[in-house]
């Protein structure tokens, strides 16, 4: 069973920090929550060099999708981020819409099966009309 778990985020966060090397981390199928997302998301704020990160099949929700979509919003490098198969609904959706709209580094954003209905596809319509 893979289970790095939020504690196990908090580690591999305060190594991503300074890392100048990785461009991309898998971390999918982890049982990472919302605070290990929230140490992800703060390791992201400092770190240039990252451009993949895999979150899929976790246990994300929305707040965790909110600190991954406010650390991401002035991020210049990461041009792909995986988050399916998570919790993110139309909450979260709304919040990565944010991210979308403002970002301009994200080239491929995959959100399938997080329970995103007709709200949460709606603001991200709306932010992808706004991201050119």
């Amino acid at each position: 069973m893979y289970e790095i778990g939020d504690v196990g985020a908090q580690h591999i966060a305060d190594a991503l920090r300074n890392n100048k090397i990785l461009t991309e981390l898998n971390l999918s199928i982890n049982q990472i929550r919302d605070v290990g997302a929230q140490y992800l998301a703060d390791a992201l704020r400092n770190n240039h060099t990252l451009t993949t990160l895999n979150l899929f099949r976790n246990h994300i929700g929305h707040v965790g999708a909110q600190h991954l979509a406010d650390a991401l919003q002035n991020n210049k490098t990461l041009t792909t981020l995986n988050l399916s198969s998570n919790h993110i609904g139309d909450i979260g959706a709304q919040h990565l819409a944010e991210l979308l709209r403002n970002n301009k580094t994200l080239t491929e954003v995959n959100i399938w099966s997080n329970k995103i209905g007709d709200v949460g596809a709606q603001h991200l319509a709306d932010a992808l009309q706004n991201n050119k």
